[in-house]
């Protein structure tokens, strides 16, 4: 396996070390993180399998409702 040597800050490699796990690679970590794109077809299937309560779906329909009559605000913090 070839390897390459790169630079990266102590911001960046604090974040890094953060995410990884014992006995993970840091290249393993960079990997998993940002090796991977979602697809449409990946979120299809992530979906079919997704079980959202009758209120949840009613509560989203009311802000989906709400925002068409009165446009986008900033959130509320």
């Amino acid at each position: 396996m070839a390897v390459k040597t790169i630079t990266i800050d102590m911001k960046a490699y604090e974040i890094l070390s953060r995410h990884k796990a014992a006995g993970q690679s840091f290249s393993d970590v960079i990997k998993e993180r940002l090796g991977k794109r979602m697809t449409g077809k990946d979120l299809r299937a992530l979906l079919a399998g997704a079980k959202v309560a009758d209120e949840t779906l009613d509560a989203i329909e009311v802000r989906v409702r709400a925002r068409r009559r009165h446009g986008a605000r900033p959130p509320k913090l």
